[in-house]
């Protein structure tokens, strides 16, 4: 008798963080060009937010915090922050959404996207208070929302990336 036979996805390291990783660096690149559309501005959301949102639930790694700091760290370049800033900004988020793993494995995309908003929050408000802390004066809360605007409607290719490494390693459900 022949088997039949069946297709395995292999969520290796690189379809999961690497290639992520890389379109958010390119996507943060090109959106901070200085282009000028009838006077208005590309958005500037913080795309690595998205995959710090999403690692952890897919499964837990050494890299993934690894590669958030180095794309905070390109963050702080681009945005001209103190480095470490943003570093910062993601990794927390990380740490809060890995602590909460085992309640957000399997919720519903409305329960994700509370999260999502929740965890963001912190971020930008800890980015927030930093550069109010060390700028001695508060940032603009229009720029600020530029920037959260944006990222919480991108909330769909956060989830899109979860929903495909779902069930792709079931030994850290």
């Amino acid at each position: 008798m022949r088997r039949a036979s069946v297709a395995v996805r292999s969520g290796g390291t690189m379809d999961w963080i690497g290639w992520p990783a890389l379109m958010a660096a390119g996507g943060t690149l090109l959106l901070a060009t200085p282009v000028e559309v009838f006077g208005l501005q590309l958005p500037e959301p913080i795309l690595p937010l998205l995959l710090a949102f999403a690692w952890p639930l897919i499964r837990p790694s050494v890299v993934a915090p690894a590669v958030l700091f180095g794309l905070g760290l390109v963050l702080d370049v681009l945005l001209y922050q103190p480095l470490g800033l943003w570093p910062l900004c993601l990794l927390a988020p990380y740490g809060v959404v890995l602590a909460a793993r085992s309640f957000l494995a399997g919720q519903e995309t409305r329960v994700l996207f509370f999260w999502f908003c929740l965890t963001s929050g912190f971020a930008f408000l800890l980015a927030y208070l930093i550069v109010m802390l060390t700028g001695g004066r508060a940032p603009s809360l229009l720029a600020l929302l530029g920037q959260v605007i944006p990222t919480l409607l991108l909330f769909p290719l956060s989830n899109a990336l979860i929903q495909r490494f779902d069930d792709v390693d079931a030994r850290f459900r």
